[in-house]
């Protein structure tokens, strides 16, 4: 026994060997060509692949393509981006919306040039090395954020819900960096925040354009609009929403004008609802006027009806979706919804409910 543990003893020393913790630094760098000019895009942009040749390191390494100033030597990069395939290949893909981050910690200021200065380093375990090249990218900045909210709330004496930011109103997202809200407001001040705890972020409207930190004026009497934020490009569009009216498509006429009654609704309660008859039978296909005013006091048509160009009558089990709102044709008989036959001869409520918080922006009407 004690033969058989000292012969294993000695087998297990024999095995042992001293990891190898050197490497080689990437010596060939392939795309993009040096000094390439881009002019970033964050929301449209197509990705930008950095590749190079793989490092003589004989085990398995690891690979980030790091940035820095033009005149930085990476020891202190301004940023770092670990290559596809979790750091194992040979080339990292690297988003628009990325490289205006990466621009934007470089120094380089919103609608302005200059240059990143990058490498590649090559790690295995706790060493690393920068790549014995390095190249350069002259970059164009948008307007705009380079990191833009995830989130964004209305705040402030002018808007529904006042100044008590755990009540602040939210924004529907509509993509990254884009949102929208229908609300009203009256004479007072605003701020736009990202987060209704801690401490965040605030931005204001001027003009057209977003601005960090800040509050709005609003004056004049209390409008409905609907407010459009661009953090990707650093715009704001107040569009007046004027009046939301059902149109009666077979009399190719407003058949109701629907009051705002706040939080992003409006309503008319007790409507007298006769549906027309026709030699067809009931013909109450009916979609959404709403008369908007912009900036500039220009007035225009938006018409909100059904994703279907053609619909049946509904029941009162007919799913909540086949009354979702969505922007369509002024076709006058397009794209309609229909009423529920019985409804005919009764007072109805009729609701247009753009809520930022429901799935789909939506309408109804309901007897009483």
């Amino acid at each position: 026994m004690v033969f058989l543990y000292t012969l294993a003893l000695n087998s297990c020393k024999k095995d042992v060997k001293s990891l190898d913790l050197s490497v080689q630094p990437v010596t060939t760098i392939n795309a993009p060509a040096n000094d390439t000019s881009i002019t970033i895009a964050p929301t449209t942009g197509a990705s930008i692949v950095f590749q190079w040749a793989p490092s003589a390191t004989q085990d398995l390494v690891l690979y980030e393509v790091v940035f820095d100033k033009a005149g930085g030597d990476f020891s202190n990069p301004v940023y770092k981006v670990l290559s596809d395939g979790s750091g194992v290949q040979n080339q990292a893909t690297i988003s628009q919306k990325t490289l205006n981050t990466i621009a934007n910690a470089a120094g380089i200021a919103a609608l302005a040039s200059g240059t990143l200065k990058w490498a590649v380093i090559t790690s295995k375990v706790t060493t690393n090395k920068v790549s014995t090249v390095s190249r350069t990218l002259q970059v164009t900045r948008p307007a705009g954020f380079a990191t833009v909210p995830n989130a964004i709330y209305l705040t402030g004496t002018a808007t529904e819900q006042g100044t008590v930011v755990s009540k602040a109103l939210p924004f529907k997202k509509i993509s990254d960096g884009v949102f929208e809200l229908y609300t009203s407001l009256q004479p007072g001040t605003y701020s736009l925040i990202d987060n209704t705890t801690g401490t965040p972020t605030t931005y204001s409207i001027s003009g057209n354009d977003i601005l960090l930190n800040g509050e709005t004026t609003v004056t004049g009497s209390k409008t409905v609009y609907r407010i459009s934020l661009d953090f990707g490009n650093a715009a704001a569009t107040l569009t007046q929403i004027v009046s939301v009216n059902m149109f009666l498509a077979i009399n190719n006429q407003i058949w109701f004008t629907l009051p705002y009654i706040g939080n992003s609704q409006w309503e008319l309660d007790g409507a007298n609802v006769v549906i027309p008859q026709e030699s067809w039978g009931d013909e109450s296909r009916y979609k959404y006027e709403f008369f908007v005013k912009d900036a500039a006091g220009n007035q225009s048509t938006e018409w909100y009806g059904s994703a279907n160009g053609d619909n049946p009558d509904p029941t009162t089990s007919t799913p909540l979706s086949y009354f979702y709102m969505y922007p369509v044709t002024s076709d006058q008989f397009s794209n309609c919804f229909k009423m529920v036959p019985s409804y005919s001869g009764k007072k109805c409520n009729i609701n247009v409910n753009y809520s930022p918080t429901i799935t789909q922006y939506t309408n109804s009407v309901t007897p009483q």
